[in-house]
């Protein structure tokens, strides 16, 4: 089940990356400001091609599948406590 969670690619907030590209943007020399525009979206492009690159899942992804190995685990604990009391009863 893992498997098929990372094989989606986690959606970013474009807003974020918006934010960031004209950060990038701003740290240019002032003389290039007539380039800004265009950098800007440079910037973006190249961050959303990055970021689509890596093999993420979004955090409510992943909570849900963090929720679902913490009650595989809890399952798995009580399994193993049955099994050991059926191992210690007497035989008959």
């Amino acid at each position: 089940m893992l498997q098929v969670y990372r094989s989606i690619r986690m959606a970013f907030d474009p807003r974020s990356l918006d934010e960031l590209a004209r950060r990038l943007a701003d740290s240019v020399p002032p003389g290039l400001t007539a380039l800004r525009n265009d950098l800007e979206q440079n910037f973006k492009a190249v961050l959303q091609g990055g970021l689509a690159k890596l093999d993420l899942v979004t955090r409510q992804e992943f909570d849900i599948q963090a929720g679902v190995l913490r009650r595989s685990r809890e399952r798995l604990e009580e399994l193993e406590q049955r099994i050991a009391a059926l191992e210690k009863s007497p035989k008959k």
